[in-house]
């Protein structure tokens, strides 16, 4: 199965679960160079992909949007608004 396409079809679970897995893996040293590296280039890819989701997280839960006085006023998110982000 092409690991792409597998990544790109986990959950943020799913993808730190892998990324520990890796990770302990990797801190073991028993693993061979070749499969170290590709194991190192997965594991960049999945915290690529956490990171996104954690961003757009946040985006959902609250925009923080400077009304007309000047002061920040937290809204709901809306994902059919434009926020302008």
């Amino acid at each position: 199965m092409d690991e792409k396409k597998t990544e790109n079809k986990m959950s943020f679970e799913q993808g730190l679960a892998r990324l520990e897995k890796i990770v302990a893996l990797l801190e073991r040293g028993e693993v061979p160079l070749d499969e170290s590296l590709a194991l190192y280039e997965e594991g960049a890819g999945l915290i690529k992909r956490c990171n996104a989701a954690l961003d757009q997280a946040e985006k959902r839960v609250s925009i923080l949007l400077q009304g007309e006085d000047g002061r920040i006023q937290e809204q709901v998110f809306d994902p059919n608004a434009d926020y302008g982000l």
